[in-house]
């Protein structure tokens, strides 16, 4: 019984320890943030006020700890290449074709990859988050120190956004990580690059002709070359001399002659589409038995500019593909 009493002690210990530690480290995160924001301007009680109603959400916690990006591309794909997506995705393009349309010829981005981003990050609409915003960023800021810097400041500019855009913090819901909208934007991105595209004064990515618009400018400030290759199909002589330089998210540095001289190449068709001094990124995507190598261009690191992972500019790219084929198809 003694030990057995001993044992609970030493847990209760713990347990008290854990959470001044906890508590501490709330309170860092928290001078942080208050100084961050103070030295925008803000007043401290302008902080108080906008801190003080966060709340700390387990489920948030936990989902960030599983992301989808971590799947093999063979179990991450299925998600989004359905067939009913496909469809919605026809359906949007033709309800907002004037919108569309504009954002193409403005903005100088494919419509397909705008229709396809749309929906593979909400599936047009229905699946824009059930999280509140502030409670998100506030739990990931606070309370997950991997990425507690990055949260911090989204929880910063996600302040600025309400002061400038006159939200109501206590209603918008977005993500476990704090995206909002149609296009699923994080607060920074959306201060930068959210557009007011129907011209009603303010811009709402809830709106879909904002968010048309919005995803267009992101794509086109991020350097999109219209009507230009995404990625192609490699064919590598020696997979051993190229597992070292494999894409690990760097801006692409090596051409697509300079691939060529680690046993890298194009077919011949493929190759009639590029130029040998376009910059390549190269990357392999897991089949479950099988893995298969691809070298992405410039347009496919500006899709992983919107998400840094190369599952997901493959799935936004396949989309855009299966989606334009269909409209097309679908037209008189």
């Amino acid at each position: 019984m003694v030990h057995l009493l001993k044992q609970i002690g030493v847990f209760v210990l713990i347990i008290l320890l854990s959470s001044q530690v906890y508590a501490a480290t709330e309170q860092a995160y928290q001078a942080k943030f208050i100084q961050a924001q103070l030295a925008k301007g803000y007043t401290r009680d302008q902080i108080d006020a906008f801190l003080k109603p966060a709340k700390k959400n387990a489920l948030v916690l936990k989902t960030i700890r599983r992301p989808w990006e971590a799947q093999p591309w063979y179990k991450y794909y299925p998600i989004f290449l359905t067939e009913k997506r496909i469809q919605a995705g026809v359906t949007f393009w033709k309800k907002h074709q004037k919108a569309i349309e504009k954002a193409e010829k403005e903005f100088q981005v494919d419509a397909e990859f705008i229709v396809s981003i749309i929906g593979v990050e909400t599936f047009y609409g229905r699946n824009m988050g059930s999280f509140n915003t502030r409670d998100a960023l506030y739990s990931l800021g606070f309370y997950y120190p991997p990425r507690s810097k990055l949260f911090l400041a989204e929880l910063g500019s996600f302040m600025d956004l309400v002061e400038k855009e006159k939200l109501d913090p206590a209603q918008v819901k977005g993500s476990y990580a704090g995206a909002m909208g149609y296009g699923q934007f994080i607060s920074s991105s959306y201060l930068h690059y959210a557009v007011d595209f129907n011209a009603d004064g303010k811009r709402d990515l809830y709106q879909p002709v904002d968010a048309i618009g919005s995803v267009a400018n992101y794509l086109k400030q991020h350097h999109w070359k219209w009507h230009a290759p995404v990625v192609y199909p490699a064919q590598i002589k020696n997979e051993k001399d190229v597992q070292n330089m494999l894409w690990k998210k760097e801006k692409p540095t090596m051409t697509v002659q300079g691939w060529s001289k680690y046993g890298v190449a194009l077919d011949k068709e493929n190759l009639k589409h590029v130029a040998a001094q376009d910059r390549a990124l190269l990357f392999k995507l897991n089949q479950n038995k099988t893995e298969n190598y691809w070298l992405g261009l410039n347009n496919f690191y500006v899709i992983t500019r919107y998400n840094h992972s190369q599952l997901y500019a493959m799935a936004v790219y396949k989309l855009s593909q299966s989606i334009k084929q269909a409209y097309l198809k679908s037209l008189p």
